[in-house]
């Protein structure tokens, strides 16, 4: 069982209480955990987003040019140690500078930067340019759990990390200890989604490795982020804070499952019933 400073246990008794009521009602169920971290793995999580795939593409090129470096600097240093050591050499070179060796290490290493930012900066401009949303989530960062809110519903729960004896309850298994919460963040897949993140106390900083997100949630300030999750891809994703905030970080996980757009509308009715949200509206189509 996870430690707890007394303060906040009775602090957050109330809202822990009606969460972990509202999660058996209104999560959705059968789904499978897609975005979790694996025992020994060195690779990413599935990438969930065109997001989380441009980044592990990218990376994979930089492996790529690092390598190649790695790799000729090895060969270079192998040749210097054979070919000048004192007894291949014993009479040494009295040159002062090379102007064609000097321009080639400077021109090259400029050449591969250009080269990495041409491909790195449309990465990160697709990630900081917010689109409009679909689907709007405020993330508000406490010591230490996530706080969410549906503004266009007026939708607001708090999310608390399961402890072990709470785990089977929910669904969940003992591999998902420190990473399962009462309640998860719901979100339709094929949708725009923007998620506004701050925090109320200390920095803390909202990520799911498998959409490609990473936000730091900073008091006073409210920042943004977006993903769309690919459709097919419907399932749970766990997520951590990201940025150390105090004695209780390592227990602060994120959850959010994703679900098609059916689903989705069929939650948000009931947590609008279950959180006294407000309705959404519902086009019905004129008889004929």
């Amino acid at each position: 069982m996870r430690f707890r400073t007394m303060t906040q246990i009775i602090l957050a008794l109330p809202a822990m209480l009606c969460a972990t009521v509202a999660a058996a009602q209104i999560a959705p169920e059968g789904l499978e955990i897609i975005g979790a971290p694996t025992d020994g793995a060195m690779g990413f999580q599935p990438a969930a987003t065109g997001l989380a795939a441009d980044l592990q593409w990218l990376d994979g090129l930089l492996l790529v040019i690092i390598s190649v470096i790695s790799l000729f600097v090895l060969a270079l240093l192998v040749w210097v140690l054979v070919r000048f050591n004192k007894r291949a050499n014993p009479v040494p070179a009295t040159f002062t500078h090379n102007q064609r060796l000097e321009v080639t290490w400077t021109v090259v290493p400029v050449a591969i930067l250009f080269f990495i930012g041409a491909f790195s900066l449309p990465v990160l401009f697709d990630q900081q340019e917010i689109p409009e949303g679909d689907v709007t989530i405020k993330a508000t960062g406490y010591q230490w759990y996530w706080g969410y809110e549906y503004p266009d519903h007026e939708i607001v729960f708090d999310s608390f990390m399961l402890r072990r004896d709470e785990l089977e309850e929910l669904g969940y298994s003992q591999d998902e200890y420190r990473l399962a919460t009462d309640t998860a963040m719901v979100v339709p897949t094929g949708q725009t989604i923007v998620v506004q993140v701050t925090a109320a106390d200390v920095i803390h900083s909202w990520t799911i490795p498998a959409f490609g997100v990473k936000q730091d949630g900073i008091p006073g300030r409210l920042a943004e982020l977006w993903f769309e999750v690919d459709e097919g891809m419907e399932g749970i994703y766990f997520g951590q804070c990201s940025e150390l905030c105090g004695l209780d970080h390592a227990f602060m996980p994120i959850t959010v499952m994703a679900v098609t757009q059916e689903e989705y509308d069929a939650w948000l009715d009931r947590a609008i019933d279950e959180y006294a949200g407000k309705p959404r509206d519902i086009t019905v189509a004129a008889a004929e």
